[in-house]
């Protein structure tokens, strides 16, 4: 009795993040296993751990940090993430245009694509919501309904995504008037990936880094607006649609 009470006190991950857990676990160590070398040796460490973890529905990483997704589990609460929670992203740059004019961009949402890379489309339905189209691994697409919850125009706009949303996410953008001139735009962004936390330590091992792809969106944001036009990676240039 003791031991199955140490063994439930101690779980901190909800039950469909184990299940992906095991899944992608098994997937790594397999991948991992098949290339015979350091490199797939970590991978496939991680792999071990990711099943570890979903198999005993204890994560080391939450701990150490203080998260639990157990608790909540099942409270119909995944249309926003609790503080604490998944992963959170703070990246601002400066733009030399006028706050009211970089406000009016960011608020048309379908300008987004523009300069958001992983970002495929946004359909605007009304003033609050809107539908989401972002690339995903392996060539394919994930989408979700978005809505605002708090707006100050040309200052702030505030957004959550909408109950059964595949990534829960949620997050602002800030348009504040820089010390010299121009406008400073800071974008923080919390969003609950598939494998929580230790899922996205995984994607960031394997190269994706969230910071990182929301850093390079701003600068194309900054260039589209300064310049009417964002570099490609082949050195040519994308102009105003």
């Amino acid at each position: 009795m003791a031991e199955q009470v140490f063994s439930t006190a101690h779980k901190n991950v909800a039950e469909p993040e184990r299940w992906v857990s095991v899944v992608a676990g098994a997937a790594l160590a397999a991948y991992g296993l098949k290339m015979r070398s350091i490199p797939g040796l970590v991978i496939g460490a991680i792999g071990g751990a990711l099943i570890h973890r979903g198999a005993t529905g204890h994560c080391m990483v939450y701990e150490s940090m203080g998260v639990t997704t157990a608790a909540e589990e099942d409270d119909g609460s995944n249309v926003s993430i609790p503080y604490g929670k998944g992963v959170r992203v703070e990246k601002s740059v400066t733009i030399n245009a006028p706050q009211e004019q970089v406000y009016a961009f960011w608020r048309n949402f379908e300008n987004l694509p523009r300069f958001m890379h992983n970002l495929e489309s946004v359909e605007v339905h009304d003033s609050l919501r809107s539908h989401w189209v972002a690339k995903g691994p392996a060539g394919t697409t994930v989408d979700w309904e978005a809505e605002i919850i708090n707006e100050i125009p040309h200052e702030l706009i505030g957004w959550r995504s909408i109950d059964g949303s595949k990534v829960d996410n949620a997050g602002s953008v800030h348009f504040t008037p820089a010390a010299d001139r121009g406008t400073e735009v800071k974008v923080i962004l919390r969003y609950d990936p598939p494998a929580g936390v230790f899922g996205a330590a995984v994607s960031r091992i394997l190269g994706e880094d969230p910071a990182v792809n929301v850093q390079e969106d701003l600068r194309r944001l900054k260039m589209l607006l300064e310049t009417g036009e964002v570099a490609t990676t082949e050195g040519q240039s994308a102009g105003r649609k």
